[in-house]
């Protein structure tokens, strides 16, 4: 008996002192303890995502890739295959397993150290959450307390959602929806039983266990799970075999991009890291919807490639990227120019003899050079002989498909002299490549393979919606893989030709009309300060004496720029230019600005054109609609300033942009540049003439869809280094922008291809914006179009029309082939009427006005 109470009061003792102990424990770990409404309010370390306007994934910013997901959008599977493996009394116990903590114990007691295993799935969501992973008793006595706290606070399934969103996957990948789009690329519910046992392995070792890195130690761990799966009779014997014998090997997904637009992801980026700082931006969850169109930015980037790719196949091929192997079908060496654009061989790295590589080879050797744009890398394994019908080569691409390229595709490929010539045509494929060489080829538009090259201009395309800013399509270069500089924001180019709108539009406003006459005829400047006559020259060189001043602007001529803004001064002229936001310090003040020696951007320039496009409003442009968090809360709404006359529609109400020219002025300026697109005069009576932008009238579906209400302008740099096109609709407006980073290079000339039938070489000569520029432009319009409202252009109070005589500008009688129409602002019509006999000059001499 003395032995029994002594028991017994020991155990009471014992019992005491646990007591004891667990209740200084908890004291010691409650402020460990998270609260009810921390765990309900879990924030997920979610990536920012970036979409178009129509919900198109564009982009996605973040070190973590998550997709947190509802337990009922979670698949029953890989719900089984979890609990099967990790906790299998998941919904019977209180948080921790009394059976596998007794087999914890037993494997301390046997081996000395405290070993991984015994946790149930609550115990890792308290690790993951709110402990570290090291192997110490203070963290699994702390882990316990959360566990039984978490147990208490939420309920199963609600443990099981935290669980299943936030432990790690491996590769940046937290919770099951981000593992299955690393892994595989699709949603959960689209997961097959092996691949959701490859996930489901993942927990116990995902940096050693993954089957992109590992994928035999994954095939290991799956058979370890769909054996758990079939213990718990969660799955048939025949799943289990089917699922063991599936192949484990898989690479690294991307987000589920559905819109290549990185140069406007890039702005979206920077605004929202500016906003939130780089930790918030790329962990709160937000979704950013920008103010792009999906249609209209592939469009833009399509045109932009397309129309470099058309630039340099009429300058010339300029040889392999290099030689794998030396062949005996050895075609002629092309030529690159230097800085001096002087000829020069280009000598192609040749890599090893004349041994040919295997396919196996040369596909380990394509696998190190990525696509760019929509150039994809491939080697010639195969040439025909010279005298084949059909003169064909074999290739083989990156993607491990050989193909086989006809004549058509290699026809363009003229030796590349300089950017001013261009060798002869090739008389057969042996002329222009050879087996080893490692090429470029894209698809053309019936997605057969072309030979091509990465285009060595630059380009940028900005389009916005002129009557609030918003940017609809933004392209900053040929690829973002090739360079992340953004050419349509920030590139400072002369605007050239591209300038004269302004300069008119400030014509329009002191005293001139698009009647008003002014010289064309040459200018020579003695400058006794440098001992230089400046003397300005048309492009091409004609003059043609008295014209009028929508004639002017029509056909771009330098010389009536150049006299227009003498007449109305650089002072006046610097201050019209800054209502259409250009800075007064970027501004020359001399005569060179009349030809665009101002140095814009791209954006610059088509928030300018805007204000011609929406009646005289200065709007912001702006890339970012509105911002959700991770909730689907808008944290932020654009509200930006409008180009409208009672600025209230439906329930919200907007902020009127600021009018900084009248609308008359911008109907009249809209009237030029749409003679600049059409034309006048009398073709039938021999006296029609062409504006500088007169292709657009071959775009059936402009013209079909706008009619005669779109308005551009070209715009060309004296030296060609820049060329230009800017233009709109009623409902947008865009510019394009072609040229050489290089700003010693200008965009030179070529000549004609023999090869080639003159359809497929509509281009020729010295390059400029109508042949540069403007092709792009067509391509992007003709696309957007179908989506913008072209509405017809309404005549503004205070406009008059009258008839006059085109040869002076004066009021006329006459009703035939010698007269038209115009408008005026009221009270600026002519009053004299033209004399048959009238021979009055309007000139006082050279250089003069009136």
């Amino acid at each position: 008996m003395k032995v029994l109470k002594f028991l017994l009061k020991l155990g009471l003792l014992g019992f005491v002192l646990g007591v004891v102990a667990v209740v200084a424990i908890y004291i010691y770990v409650r402020p460990d303890l998270p609260s009810v409404q921390e765990l309900r309010d879990v924030r997920w370390q979610t990536p920012m995502q970036v979409y178009s306007a129509d919900g198109e994934l564009i982009s996605q910013f973040g070190e973590m890739r998550r997709i947190p997901l509802r337990i009922e959008e979670i698949p029953q599977p890989m719900i089984d295959a979890f609990l099967s493996t990790e906790d299998t009394r998941f919904y019977d116990h209180f948080g921790i397993d009394p059976i596998g903590v007794g087999r914890a114990l037993f494997l301390l007691v046997s081996t000395g150290e405290i070993q991984g295993g015994g946790s149930t799935i609550t115990q890792q969501l308290a690790r993951n959450f709110y402990l570290s992973y090291e192997q110490t008793w203070i963290r699994k006595i702390k882990e316990a307390f959360i566990a039984l706290h978490i147990e208490q606070q939420l309920e199963k399934d609600e443990i099981l959602t935290l669980y299943l969103n936030k432990i790690s996957f491996g590769h940046r990948a937290f919770g099951v929806g981000a593992a299955a789009q690393v892994y595989y690329g699709k949603t959960v519910d689209q997961l097959t039983l092996a691949e959701i046992a490859v996930i489901a392995g993942l927990p116990k070792a995902p940096s050693t266990m993954n089957p992109v890195s590992y994928p035999e130690r994954a095939r290991g761990r799956r058979a370890v799970v769909l054996g758990r799966m079939l213990d718990e009779r969660k799955i048939s014997q025949q799943e289990y075999q089917e699922a063991l014998q599936a192949p484990v090997k898989t690479y690294v997904h991307g987000a589920e991009v559905t819109m290549e637009a990185p140069y406007l992801a890039e702005m979206v980026r920077q605004e929202m890291v500016a906003r939130f700082g780089e930790e918030e931006a790329y962990t709160a969850g937000f979704k950013v919807y920008t103010t792009a169109n999906a249609k209209q930015q592939r469009g833009a980037i399509q045109a932009v490639r397309d129309n470099l790719h058309r630039y340099d196949e009429r300058h010339g091929y300029r040889g392999p990227v290099s030689v794998l192997w030396e062949s005996e079908e050895k075609p002629p060496q092309p030529r690159v120019a230097n800085a001096n654009n002087d000829d020069v061989e280009l000598v192609p790295l040749v890599a090893s003899g004349a041994t040919a590589w295997s396919d196996e080879d040369i596909s380990a050797y394509l696998e190190q050079h990525r696509s760019i744009g929509r150039l994809v890398p491939a080697v010639v394994t195969q040439v025909a002989a010279a005298d084949a019908e059909e003169q064909t080569a074999e290739v083989l691409l990156r993607t491990g498909e050989k193909v086989t390229l006809p004549w058509g595709s290699w026809r363009w490929a003229r030796p590349y002299m300089n950017d001013e010539r261009q060798g002869p045509a090739p008389k057969t494929v042996a002329d222009v490549v050879a087996p080893g060489h490692h090429i470029w080829v894209r698809p053309d538009p019936e997605n057969q393979w072309r030979l091509a090259q990465v285009p060595e201009p630059s380009s940028a395309l900005i389009a916005l919606r002129p009557q609030d800013g918003g940017i609809a399509a933004a392209v900053g270069g040929y690829s973002f893989t090739l360079s992340q500089y953004n050419r349509a924001l920030q590139a400072e180019r002369q605007a050239g030709s591209n300038i004269k709108p302004f300069i008119y539009s400030a014509a329009l406003d002191n005293g001139f009309t698009l009647a008003s006459l002014v010289n064309d005829a040459p200018i020579n400047q003695w400058n006794p300060g440098t001992g230089v006559a400046w003397r300005p020259r048309n492009s091409p060189d004609v003059y043609e004496g008295p014209i009028r001043v929508r004639q002017g602007l029509a056909k771009s001529k330098n010389v009536v720029s150049v006299r227009l803004l003498r007449a109305l001064g650089v002072d006046t002229t610097v201050d019209h230019l800054t209502k259409f936001g250009f800075e007064r310090s970027e501004l020359p003040r001399n005569e060179s600005l009349s030809l665009g020696s101002a140095s814009m951007t791209p954006l610059q320039v088509a928030r300018g054109y805007a204000v011609f496009a929406n009646g005289g409003y200065l709007v912001d442009p702006y890339v970012i609609e509105r911002i959700e968090d991770a909730d689907g809360e808008v944290v932020y709404e654009a509200k930006p300033k409008v180009a409208c006359v009672s600025c209230e529609t439906g329930d919200r109400e907007f902020e009127q942009a600021p009018q900084v020219i009248s609308e008359q002025n911008t109907f009249l300026i809209q009237q030029a540049m749409s003679s600049a697109i059409w034309g006048g005069g009398s073709w039938a009576h021999k006296t029609g003439w062409n504006g500088t932008a007169w292709r657009v009238t071959r775009s059936s579906a402009i013209v079909d869809k706008a009619g005669r209400n779109v308005f551009g302008k070209t715009g060309t740099t004296n030296d060609v280094k820049d060329t230009w096109f800017s233009g709109f609709v009623s409902g947008l407006v865009a510019t394009v922008w072609v040229g050489h980073d290089n700003l010693e290079r200008t965009l030179g000339r070529s000549t004609m291809n023999s090869n080639l039938t003159s359809k497929e070489q509509s281009i020729s000569g010295a390059e400029a914006g109508a042949k540069t520029a403007l092709p792009a432009w067509i391509e992007f319009m003709e696309v957007a179009i179908q989506d913008v409202p072209a509405l017809p252009t309404s005549t503004p109070p205070d406009i008059v029309s009258a008839r006059i005589d085109l040869a002076t500008g004066k009021l006329s009688k006459r009703t035939d082939h010698t007269t038209r129409f115009e408008y005026f602002m009221s009270g600026t019509a002519p009053t004299d009427y033209a004399d048959s006999n009238d021979q009055e000059s309007v000139f006082e001499s050279e250089g003069g006005l009136f």
